[in-house]
C-alpha cells in the first residue's frame, strides 16, 4: 500500500460482541474515512486507546509509539514531566500508518489539541459536555446550543461533535498564536457561565458526586498534557459508533423533536456523512483569536 508492506492479523476477531462487528470491519472503516480523518491526525501526538480483545474486555492507553513499529511510522519526542527522555508519540499522516495502528487493536484515537512542533500552542479549544444519569444526550445538546450563543457573542464560531455516546464536544477552531493559559481560562469561564445560567442542570465542578442529573462541562481538557477523542475516531461503546461532527441545525432539530436517535452514528453512516460534507474541515482552516479582554 503506497509502497509500504502491511500485514493484518485476526480480521475475524469480534470487537463488538453485541453486534458481531469485527476487526476487519474496523480496518475497513478507517480505510474509508482516512481522507477526512488524516488531516486531523497529521502533525499531532497520538495516544492509542487499545482494545486487543474487544470492547467487552480490558483496554490500555499507549502514549509511547510501539518499538516494533515499521521504520516508516513517524514519531515525535515530547518532553514530559516525570518521564526522563520524554515520550516518543506516534504521528500518523498516511493511510498505511493509520491502518497499522488500527491493526494493533486501537479502536480510539486520542490527539493533543496542539501540533507536536508547537506543543504550547493549541490550535483549538474544546468543551466536553458529559451528562450524568439520568441526564442524557439531549440535555448535553441543549447546553451545547447555549454555549454556541455565548461564543457567538464573543465573535467565535464553533463546531459541535457528538461523542459517539451520550456526550457532545464543542470545538472552537483557533489556529492562531494562543496559549493553553488563555484557552483554559476562557473554557473555565464559559463553563461557570453555563453553570450560573442553567442552575441545577449544569456543573463545572470536577467532583463526580456533583454530576448526577447534570451536564458536566469539562473545561480542563484545554491543557498540554490532556488529549481529546479525535473527530471521526471510532468509540468503544457497546455498539460501534463514531465521534462525528454535526451541524448546529441538526442539534436544533433533535431538540425540537425530542429524539436523540439521529445523533449517534455507525461507521457506515459516518463515512456517508463525511462524503456528503466534511463538517470538521473548518477546524483546520478557520483562524480565530481569543478576545484580548478575556485573557489580558
Amino acid at each position: 500500500m503506497g509502497g509500504k508492506a502491511l500485514k493484518f492479523s485476526n480480521l475475524e476477531k469480534v470487537l463488538y460482541p453485541e453486534t458481531g462487528f469485527t476487526k476487519g470491519q474496523m480496518l475497513a472503516y478507517y480505510a474509508r474515512i482516512a481522507p477526512f480523518l488524516l488531516p486531523h491526525l497529521k502533525g499531532r501526538a497520538l495516544t492509542l486507546k487499545r482494545y486487543p480483545d474487544g470492547v467487552a474486555a480490558g483496554f490500555f492507553y499507549e502514549k509511547n509509539c510501539p518499538k516494533h513499529r515499521p521504520p516508516w511510522v513517524k514519531t515525535r519526542n515530547i518532553a514530559t514531566e516525570g518521564r526522563p527522555g520524554g515520550i516518543d508519540y506516534c504521528t500518523i499522516d498516511s493511510l498505511p500508518g493509520l491502518l497499522w495502528v488500527a491493526n494493533l487493536g486501537t479502536i480510539e484515537l486520542h490527539t493533543s489539541l496542539a501540533l507536536a512542533k508547537r506543543v504550547d500552542r493549541p490550535t483549538m479549544m474544546v468543551l466536553d459536555l458529559d451528562p450524568g444519569a439520568p441526564a442524557g444526550l439531549l440535555d448535553a445538546v441543549r447546553i451545547a446550543m447555549a454555549l454556541r450563543e455565548a461564543l457567538k457573542v464573543l465573535g467565535l464560531m464553533s463546531v459541535p461533535k457528538v461523542s459517539g455516546g451520550k456526550g457532545v464536544h464543542v470545538h472552537v477552531p483557533l489556529n492562531t498564536a494562543v496559549t493553553y493559559a488563555e484557552t483554559k481560562v476562557l473554557a473555565h469561564g464559559l463553563a461557570k457561565l453555563m453553570e450560573r445560567q442553567h442552575a441545577g442542570r449544569v456543573t463545572a465542578t470536577m467532583r463526580k458526586a456533583e454530576r448526577a442529573g447534570k451536564v458536566f462541562i469539562d473545561w480542563s481538557q484545554n491543557d498540554g498534557h490532556k488529549t481529546t477523542a479525535c473527530v471521526y475516531t471510532m468509540r468503544a461503546q457497546s455498539r460501534p459508533t463514531v465521534a462525528a461532527p454535526v451541524g448546529w441545525e441538526e442539534l436544533g432539530t433533535a431538540l425540537r423533536r425530542g429524539r436523540e436517535s439521529g445523533l449517534v452514528f455507525s461507521p457506515e453512516e459516518a463515512v456517508a456523512r463525511a462524503e456528503r460534507a466534511d463538517l470538521a474541515a473548518v477546524l483546520i482552516t478557520e483562524k480565530q483569536a481569543v478576545p484580548e479582554a478575556l485573557v489580558g
